[in-house]
């Protein structure tokens, strides 16, 4: 075995082969067990090994490798001969796609000598390219553990029954329409998954499969279920939520074991009483008491399917000519009407941290949401889709409205767009329509009115202040042309005055005007504006009064009240002009009124924050960093007092919708900097006014101080700014003293070792010593913990929700980690078992998360450690007892 570790390069890696390598070579190589799938070139290292010590390697019992090495079509070949085999892992997802997906692995099918393995019981093909179920599985007379997931099948063989031994078997995320009548010959099955396919039909025989405790038949296309499943007297769960269930048997009512019954999102408008009288029966989403059936919206029919996806940054999921409805655990919703696919089209999601490097905010856009990203580009639905995105309520007056912005690939364009807010949750959603997939994300901005202009003329007026009209005269253009209006929100005398150090200024609401001709009007057009506050017709005093044009930019303010003709009345301001831009009435004695324009017309872009560092109350090193706009820190604070402490607020600054910012640790501080948000040794930071510009992070001080205090600060500075910034604020962030914004303290009282001198680096995280279970039950240590997380890969999502984390746990880890996934499973699960530390039944909470997600080997593996555990507190107890002459039988006993 020694020499088998030198070929797998353990050596290099670890230090002097295996016995100095608990952290990877214990992973990778330990007895009988083979672990390659953390290898990118696993399969070559496998074919080495088979070729230099075919010996050892036949003696195998336990092998995994990972479908997504462009060798393993070579490396098929070789696996018959592993006669001892116990467990096979042929698993996809170890790599990333240019969605940023977990690739599939490429494995399509198997040797027909596969069959030969007839020791084999545990067998995972999950995350692959399986269209047709290998017919050589059959041959496997000791399988007890199938797992077919996230594959392409469409069928399973009519004689899946003769696998009489299976125990376990999932088939979640294929394409199956129906089940073979020999399911029901699986006498021994236990634990059955079958979530999102396609199933429309079950057939009766299901009914015999009498040791069948976990069935999940979610997210398919099931009217109606057997009354056979009142036969499964040892089943505890049954999941049947997102179906198109319009009645259920009132039989299921008197299975004596169910405790779980989920019948949520199906069409279910009436329920049995027997099962409503069920305290663990799941019910939500369904048009309960509707005498018709409920349609979601628009044309998306009540018949069509529901897909639950719990994927929360990105995934895919499949559209078939028959349309569906797609729930994405973030809250984004799709409805995919009959007929809007006409072939079958995989859709791919992920949802982006906004960048402002393509990110494009007009002037005075607020940003209210992530940016969502749907694959394929391009591709033309036969009828519209219907897309609902939650957003962040804007902190806006009446002049803004919320629109739902798309990217063609070359330039942003607003769609049409409905608002609503939930009633219960409050929450804000906006919807549209659309016949292509690109970019998309919700924006406040200023609201628009428009209009089309014909040679005869016509009249638009703004939407937010009547008073403010443009008045198009007869003949004004040859040719029809789209004209727009918007306002930008006005500014008040007491802000004038307080930039302007100048009593007296007023201004009138500011005015854009757009069009889509190049060419000007043929005529003049007339705008009216109302008079600034507080100037009326009888007291006005023309030689103060000015119109003020500006560029597209807002960068220049031009004087042009000696080239037009201005006519008043008693609250208005009349003048003509004949092409659009930025139109502004001022007030005022200065005399070079453009200056100050410019300077309060940049201050309307501004944002006053003010930025936090907070140390968790029970991991100091545990730090929470957040830019909170200046009329929210008092909420913030209060809601994280219970579980942070730390320095008061910086001083308010000023910043950008857009800009970038840095936080820099300092004196003594530091942190990870392989984050791939850290840019040399800062955290990078976006700010955007109404999303959450917050990260958590642990820290550390690159020196041991034992029993010392580490007395830090972390200090916040100015980065790029985005595009558009007037010319006098870019040159305002230049030079070293003006981009360094704050200084907060952070004191580590006791810094904890991020060493295990028996197990190596623990990738960055420092955790207390744990012990999760109890003596006589055994216990799962850190080492053992940090040896599962190994094995987890791209299932970590999945078992976090089923371990109890919740959806809004899970994206933090995903976000505070990204592009990491070793520390993505790390920080969930670590997370999981601190918080259930003391629960004596967490092992066996454990156990059931990996089985429900699919992870019966993890499963397996944790089962063994327990009974290793056992075993020895049983040995010592005995040995106790053997040197105890005088202890008695009953002691003895009890001690047992």
């Amino acid at each position: 075995m020694q020499k088998m570790a030198e070929l797998l390069g353990l050596r290099d890696e670890c230090g002097e082969g295996t016995s100095g390598a608990p952290a990877l070579a214990g992973s990778c190589l330990a007895d009988n067990r083979l672990n390659l799938d953390v290898y990118p070139d696993g399969c070559r290292r496998f074919l080495q090994l088979f070729k230099e010590q075919r010996g050892e390697v036949l003696q195998v019992e336990f092998l995994r490798l990972s479908s997504n090495d462009h060798l393993l079509d070579t490396t098929l070949g070789s696996l018959p001969h592993l006669k001892h085999l116990k467990s096979l892992v042929l698993k996809g997802g170890h790599a990333r796609d240019e969605f940023a997906s977990y690739q599939h692995g490429s494995l399509t099918s198997l040797p027909p000598d596969f069959g030969n393995l007839r020791c084999l019981t545990h067998l995972d093909l999950s995350f692959n390219r399986l269209s047709t179920f290998p017919s050589c599985i059959l041959h496997l007379p000791s399988l007890r553990v199938l797992l077919v997931s996230h594959n392409s099948l469409v069928t399973l063989p009519e004689d899946f029954g003769c696998l009489s031994k299976l125990t376990f078997f999932s088939a979640m995320k294929n394409q199956l329409k129906d089940l073979p009548q020999s399911i029901g010959e699986l006498s021994m099955l236990r634990d059955l998954d079958l979530s999102e396919n396609a199933l429309e039909l079950l057939p009766e025989e299901v009914g015999n499969l009498h040791n069948c405790t976990e069935l999940d038949l979610s997210g398919n296309r099931l009217s109606s279920i057997p009354d056979s499943l009142a036969n499964l007297k040892s089943l505890r769960r049954l999941r049947l939520h997102s179906n198109l269930l319009v009645t259920v048997p009132a039989s299921l009512a008197s299975l004596p074991n169910l405790s779980r019954l989920d019948l949520q999102n199906n069409c279910l408008r009436a329920i049995p009483a027997e099962i409503q009288a069920l305290p663990f029966v799941h019910v939500r989403g369904n048009p309960l008491g509707e005498t018709e059936p409920s349609p979601q919206a628009g044309n998306c029919k009540a018949s069509a399917a529901v897909v639950v996806h719990s994927c929360i940054s990105s995934g895919s999921f499949t559209v078939t000519s028959e349309g569906c409805r797609v729930v994405l655990a973030c809250g984004i919703r799709f409805c995919f009407p009959p007929g809007a696919a006409s072939d079958p089209v995989q859709i791919y999601f992920r949802s982006l941290t906004p960048d402002p490097q393509w990110v494009k905010l007009r002037h005075h856009d607020v940003l209210l949401s992530r940016v969502l990203e749907l694959q394929p580009h391009g591709v033309q639905f036969q009828q519209e889709v219907q897309i609902w995105m939650p957003y962040i309520s804007p902190q806006t007056p009446h002049q803004h409205e919320v629109v739902v912005r798309t990217f063609s690939g070359q330039s942003w364009s607003d769609l049409r767009t409905r608002v609503k807010q939930k009633r219960k949750s409050k929450k804000c959603v906006a919807h549209c329509c659309v016949l292509h997939f690109s970019w998309f994300l919700v924006v406040s901005r200023l609201v628009q009115n428009e209009c089309r202009v014909p040679a005869e003329g016509t009249l638009l007026f703004s939407s937010v202040d009547p008073n403010i009209k443009v008045i198009f005269p007869p003949g004004v253009t040859k040719e029809p042309r789209s004209v727009k209006l918007q306002q930008v929100l006005p500014v008040s005398a007491e802000e004038i005055e307080e930039i302007t150090a100048s009593a007296g200024c007023r201004a009138s609401p500011l005015l854009y005007l757009s069009q889509d001709s190049t060419v000007d009007f043929l005529k003049p057009v007339r705008i009216q504006l109302p008079l600034p506050s507080g100037v009326t017709g009888l007291n006005l005093d023309r030689s103060r009064l000015h119109i003020l044009h500006g560029d597209l930019e807002g960068q220049t303010w031009n004087d042009i009240t000696s080239e037009v003709v201005l006519e008043f009345t008693h609250l208005y301001a009349v003048f003509e002009v004949t092409h659009f831009s930025w139109y502004w009435l001022w007030y005022t004695t200065k005399t070079y009124i453009g200056g100050i324009a410019k300077k309060v017309y940049e201050r309307l872009r501004l944002y006053q924050v003010n930025f936090i560092a907070l140390q968790r109350k029970k991991d100091p090193e545990q730090v929470l960093l957040q830019c909170v706009p200046k009329h929210k820190v008092d909420p913030v604070l209060k809601k994280l007092q219970d579980r942070y402490r730390g320095p008061e607020p910086s001083d308010m600054v000023e910043m950008f919708e857009g800009e970038q910012f840095f936080a820099a640790f300092e004196r003594g501080i530091s942190i990870d900097m392989d984050r791939p948000d850290c840019v040399d040794g800062c955290l990078s930071f976006i700010f955007y006014s109404h999303l959450k510009n917050m990260k958590e992070i642990y820290v550390t001080s690159p020196v041991d101080r034992k029993d010392q205090a580490v007395k830090g600060q972390v200090s916040f500075y100015r980065g790029a700014l985005p595009d558009g910034i007037p010319e006098e604020a870019s040159r305002g962030r230049k030079g070293p003293d003006s981009l360094w914004l704050a200084t907060l303290p952070i004191k580590l009282p006791q810094l904890k070792p991020r060493w295990d001198e028996n197990r190596g680096p623990l990738y960055g995280f420092s955790f207390p010593p744990l012990n999760l279970g109890n003596a006589e039950t055994g216990y799962l240590t850190q080492a053992n913990l940090l040896s599962i997380a190994r094995r987890v890969g791209a299932d970590w999502q999945s078992i976090g929700l089923n371990l109890g984390l919740t959806y809004q746990q899970i994206e933090r880890i995903g976000y505070n980690n990204r592009e990491d996934l070793n520390k993505q499973i790390l920080d969930m699960l670590f997370s999981w078992a601190q918080q259930n530390s003391e629960d004596p039944d967490c092992v066996s909470k454990l156990i059931t998360a990996m089985k429900e997600s699919g992870r019966q080997d993890i499963a397996d593996e944790v089962e063994a450690i327990i009974e290793l555990g056992r075993q020895k507190y049983s040995e010592s107890i005995r040995r106790v007892g053997l040197e105890q002459e005088s202890s008695t039988e009953d002691s003895a006993l009890a001690m047992r």
